[in-house]
């Protein structure tokens, strides 16, 4: 190999290392190649092949990115589940959030070798950046995911905290600055971040069909193969855009996303079982900070005793260290402890969750009425024998919306003749547009046992 190569010409090598020419793009160089790429790491390496159920063999060549994957920190997403408690709803859904970071990875490989094939600049470096930034977007998700993030943490988000362990990580692996760059789109090259963010992004690719896959719901399967083949540029915006024959895909992508959030991911079951657990980790918390004895270890403990802000993770690098620890297993051995705690309330909903004892819950386009919990409040403290100002942890109340198409996130379809327009532009069907009005529904839950008492 030469020297020096054109992206283009280095693109073409990587695809055909691939077999089928399926794998295309920084991973899956061969020995050959790797010269280029990694000088002086590269005889000391060997590739991994990772296989993968939904995208099939992954190959992982690059020496940072398996140190990545095989630290500590990404090695604990085996023990997230992707879905939280989705699976007692869908028995499939255990899959996690390291599956997920790894498909993402793929894909993001696979969109790098359409772009370079297409004869873009895109180097070795800025390649490897990106699949570190879509393998490390979801680095900072506590357990069970979305679940508990606002329940364990104040005022901050799994990103936030994501991106301090990143930092964390750069120390160790250099490419990495790189990579958080594109993460928090400050990288002068600003189509990559969409690759890693946007409404049409190797995260949304992956965790659909992934979701789809293991959920067993069919109608929510996208092409997400045939829209990556599709990826283009418009580089005077520098913009993702979707050539115009990868329109259908690109719809099919909007029907089965709104599919997936309403059959699966605000399924009205499975957001019943995560409020339970919501409540019962807040329920832990307050007792905690009235100085009850609540069994946790350590590292969880700390999330009980104090709320834990952004800030305190930056002035404390310990308490990064301790969320680092934390996992789904975590929460499940604390839960079944807790089964037998002397707290009624406490007790009751660890119970219900190890038991699969899920509340009744109702889901309509109204709100529940305005003193729905103020009439009910009393019947539930006489039924458990608890502080009517404690009912609250036993009724429930919210509401859930979704919008399948987010104008403020636009796909872009760029025409044969080089115009581009939105995808609500360019569909000739007239329920694309219609798809980013927000729907909201309304939950109520409650006890089965006062199923006769409660009144709605």
């Amino acid at each position: 190999m030469a020297a020096k190569a054109s992206p283009y010409l280095w693109a073409k090598v990587a695809t055909s290392a691939g077999a089928g020419g399926c794998c295309c793009g920084i991973v899956s160089y061969t020995r050959k190649a790797w010269p280029y790429l990694w000088p002086g790491k590269a005889r000391a390496m060997s590739k991994k092949i990772i296989n993968d159920p939904v995208h099939g063999f992954i190959t992982v060549s690059s020496p940072a990115i398996l140190e990545v994957i095989n630290h500590p920190w990404m090695q604990r997403l085996r023990r997230i589940k992707q879905l939280g408690l989705t699976e007692l709803v869908y028995p499939g859904a255990l899959h996690t959030r390291f599956h997920h970071a790894l498909g993402a990875m793929h894909l993001m490989n696979l969109a790098m070798g359409t772009l370079a094939d297409r004869g873009y600049d895109i180097n070795p470096t800025e390649c490897e950046a990106a699949m570190l930034a879509i393998l490390l977007h979801d680095v900072g998700h506590g357990p069970f995911s979305h679940a508990l993030e606002h329940s364990l943490l104040a005022d901050t988000t799994h990103e936030e905290v994501g991106l301090l362990m990143m930092r964390r990580l750069a120390r160790q692996v250099p490419q990495v600055e790189l990579a958080m760059q594109m993460f928090e789109n400050t990288y002068r090259r600003r189509f990559f971040h969409q690759l890693v963010s946007s409404q049409l992004d190797c995260d949304r690719l992956d965790y659909l069909r992934r979701d789809s896959f293991f959920t067993g719901v069919t109608e929510g399967t996208i092409g997400a193969g045939r829209i990556i083949k599709m990826l283009d540029l418009d580089e005077a915006q520098q913009r993702i855009v979707v050539q115009e024959k990868g329109i259908y895909s690109v719809e099919n992508f909007l029907n089965s996303r709104r599919v997936m959030y309403w059959q699966v991911y605000l399924h009205k079951t499975a957001i019943c079982a995560e409020e339970m657990l919501i409540r019962l980790i807040r329920r832990a918390r307050a007792l905690t900070e009235r100085g009850d004895a609540v069994p946790a270890p350590d590292y969880l403990a700390v999330f009980f005793k104090r709320r834990l802000s952004q800030g305190d993770f930056e002035d404390d690098a310990d308490l990064l260290d301790c969320y680092a620890q934390l996992d789904d297993a975590d929460i499940w051995t604390c839960i079944k402890a807790w089964q037998r705690h002397p707290d009624p309330i406490l007790s009751y909903l660890s119970r219900c969750l190890v038991e699969r004892r899920l509340f009744r819950v109702t889901i309509n386009t109204r709100p529940p009425e305005p003193d729905w919990q103020a009439r009910n409040r009393q019947r539930v403290a006489e039924f458990f024998r608890i502080d009517p100002a404690d009912a609250e942890y036993l009724l429930i109340e919210g509401e859930v919306s979704n919008a399948a198409y987010l104008p403020q996130m636009p796909i872009y379809i760029k025409r044969r003749n080089g115009f581009v327009q939105e995808v609500t532009e360019a569909s000739d069907l007239p329920h694309i547009a219609a798809m980013a009005q927000r729907v909201v529904k309304y939950y109520s839950c409650w006890p089965k046992e006062m199923e006769q008492v409660i009144k709605n």
